[in-house]
């Protein structure tokens, strides 16, 4: 066995441990009650049982699984199988569609996370063509600007593109349905969030993990959190995402569930929530054996938007925690560390954190 290359090395502290908790305690959620029925004869007491499950869900744990969600299957097989085949092609192929510092979509193989290298190979496109950019920005953020925001769909394989605006298309409106269920769950009105998401940067990402030798070594991705609003993940069968439990900081195997989708609060909801629901840290593990291959759905707002406490959620005893954010800007901050190793810390939202009394 060869020497792993120093660049994939995890610090002892996040590397994976040999013992492995499963999925206890995750919850899983059933949206038949508002997906299978005719919605003026959805019974009220079924809506208010399924706020109160997404409430709690982010609030303990900032993860869930959903079921019965009304993606059909057949779409999600069609990505499945377009990525398996996109990331068969010989690299030569690939990397004619490779992102660079100005374009940020398309394909990619040395992305970093917290300054190590992912044991991974990725392909991004964005839900919305073209991406809205506004024409004038404050002096501030004007660094926005530097980036294109073009979808670069490769010739190969067949129909991929078409594979994945259709599945882009569904999961979007799975996404916005979860938000009114989180809306609802921290008191607001159901349609609370969707002005911000008119021109979205919400974005898909290709996720392909080869057989890594050194599994106790590198991550397929290191510890992290989602920038962006509301992450829905497809994995495949073999899984390998692990959550910090927020009760005891261990890592929890996420179990696949055959056609189910993981859900995940960013930092944007835990923001508005001003801490109410917190954006909670993830990895993947690597596998020394077989590839995995999974399918996150970002949704995240447009770029001018200032992210904020909601007033409606504050009062003299929860006074606001944060000071506004703007979205495009502190988006281009974080895209910036995902090229290459950075001296500095990357930006985060403690970094917006007003000082407590």
């Amino acid at each position: 066995m060869g020497q792993v290359d120093a660049a994939f090395v995890q610090a002892p502290e996040h590397r994976p441990k040999t013992s492995v908790i499963v999925d206890q305690g995750i919850p899983l959620i059933d949206l038949s009650p508002i997906n299978y029925q005719i919605e003026d004869t959805i019974p009220l007491s079924c809506v208010q049982e399924l706020v109160q499950e997404i409430g709690s869900a982010c609030k303990e744990w900032g993860f869930f699984q959903v079921i019965n969600h009304k993606v059909p299957l057949g779409k999600r097989q069609r990505i499945e199988d377009a990525a398996r085949k996109f990331f068969a092609l010989d690299l030569e192929e690939k990397l004619k569609v490779r992102r660079d510092a100005v374009n940020v979509l398309g394909y990619f193989e040395a992305e970093h996370t917290k300054n190590i290298r992912d044991w991974k190979e990725i392909y991004d496109f964005n839900v919305q063509e073209p991406t809205f950019i506004p024409p004038l920005l404050d002096p501030d953020h004007d660094q926005s600007l530097q980036f294109q925001w073009d979808n670069r769909w490769p010739h190969n394989p067949p129909h991929f593109k078409e594979a994945c605006q259709e599945y882009a298309e569904e999961v979007e409106k799975l996404a916005y349905k979860l938000m009114e269920l989180v809306a609802m769950s921290l008191g607001l009105v159901p349609n609370k969030f969707r002005s911000y998401f008119t021109h979205n940067t919400s974005n898909i990402r290709l996720n392909h993990y080869p057989p890594c030798p050194y599994p106790h070594l590198a991550l397929g991705l290191g510890h992290h959190k989602d920038s962006g609003v509301l992450t829905v993940l497809a994995q495949d069968e073999v899984g390998g995402l692990e959550v910090r439990r927020k009760s005891d900081g261990e890592w929890i195997r996420v179990k696949p569930i055959f056609n189910s989708f993981i859900i995940n609060v960013g930092d944007m909801i835990q923001i508005w929530s001003n801490d109410g629901y917190e954006s909670v840290e993830h990895r993947v593990v690597v596998n020394s054996e077989k590839d995995r291959f999974s399918i996150p759905f970002f949704l995240k707002p447009a770029l001018y938007t200032d992210v904020m406490p909601f007033e409606e959620l504050l009062d003299d005893k929860n006074p606001p925690k944060y000071r506004s954010l703007n979205w495009g800007s502190f988006r281009t901050a974080r895209m910036r560390s995902n090229f290459a190793k950075s001296n500095v810390e990357n930006l985060q939202i403690y970094h917006f954190k007003l000082p407590s009394d």
